[in-house]
């Protein structure tokens, strides 16, 4: 089967490798959507952790072609998103209910291959059928989702409450519309690009804004009744945004940490503000235990509203330069065109 491999030092090819081997209570998809995102560009820059050669691709939705004989629900046919992970089950992460922080965690697409081939096994305790859908691009979008809503988790908005989300990339989007979603508002989305912009706009934002507007911490507090936001999300991953942000929050506000920033990048805050202002600021990462939600929410959100870009296996390149670029809101490879 073909498969796009990455090899280390920034090297990505469409391979010839052979089919992935069947365990009892393993299933066998055919990945039919396959998305790129931020994490990928990492990889093949190498600024994110990764287990060279393999396949990669994380955000998977496909159909079950096979399945091993341990399997117990899913069946031949089943429409399925994958989350990407393995976790020990015997650090004191994983026994804490934490497993997320698991520091020996491998992910399909990340440390063992992944789904941007025309054939994925993967135990069937990480395949998840998506209700309410035939569409494979919203199973594929169920990752992503997931990590957004344990990131809605994390932040733990009340509704009735304004939120201010910093990036309306694709998991800024995905963000807008939990935030509508949960009875946030007013809903005020801050991006660079005009286009995202309609985007938030087509999702429900109240107010959309322009980062480099010489007026936005004026037209925020506006919108809040001079009080500053309760709730913010960086869904960029950038100290400039943190810096803009902070000062931007209400008084016993708290700012979420959802994009992921280069590893050398650094941020200038005042502890002092933190401090007399009661802030607080989250990280967020992955998707422990909020696959299932995901997926039951994927035919009620208004994904249909991205903009998609599809590209066959060899067009991995394309593919990967419309990311980063940007030229989409949401960027799939297509293992089976």
């Amino acid at each position: 089967m073909r498969a796009v491999r990455y090899h280390g030092d920034h090297t990505v090819t469409v391979d010839e490798v052979p089919m992935p081997e069947l365990g009892p209570a393993d299933v066998l998809i055919a990945p039919e959507f396959v998305g790129v995102c931020g994490t990928d560009a990492h990889i093949v820059d190498g600024e994110y952790r990764s287990a060279p050669p393999m396949t990669l691709g994380h955000e998977v939705g496909g159909r079950i072609v096979e399945v091993g004989p341990a399997v117990r629900k899913l069946r031949v046919g089943d429409l399925v998103s994958v989350e990407p992970h393995h976790y020990c089950g015997v650090c004191v992460y994983c026994q804490n209910g934490s497993p997320h922080m698991c520091p020996d965690r491998r992910a399909p697409g990340v440390h063992l291959d992944g789904g941007m081939a025309q054939f994925l096994a993967v135990p069937e305790s990480i395949a998840y059928t998506v209700p309410g859908t035939d569409d494979a691009r919203r199973a594929a979008l169920t990752e992503p989702l997931a990590c957004a809503v344990h990131g809605m988790d994390r932040l733990d908005p009340r509704s009735g409450a304004p939120i201010a989300v910093f990036g309306v990339g694709p998991a800024g989007a995905l963000l807008l519309m939990l935030a509508r979603r949960a009875g946030l508002g007013p809903v005020i989305a801050i991006e660079g690009r005009p286009g995202r912009r309609d985007l938030a706009a087509r999702l429900g934002a109240d107010v959309v804004l322009d980062p480099a507007d010489a007026g936005l911490a004026d037209t925020i507090l506006d919108a809040t009744g001079g009080i500053g936001v309760p709730y913010a999300v960086d869904a960029v991953g950038s100290a400039a945004v943190l810096e803009t942000a902070v000062p931007l929050l209400a008084r016993g506000g708290r700012l979420l940490v959802f994009g992921v920033a280069h590893p050398d990048a650094r941020a200038s805050i005042s502890p002092n503000d933190v401090y007399a202002r009661e802030l607080t600021i989250l990280g967020t990462a992955l998707n422990p235990f909020t696959h299932r939600r995901a997926a039951n929410l994927a035919h009620q959100l208004a994904l249909d509203e991205l903009e998609t870009g599809d590209f066959p296996l060899e067009s991995f390149d394309d593919a990967l330069a419309a990311q980063r670029a940007g030229a989409f809101d949401k960027v799939f490879i297509t293992p089976q065109r």
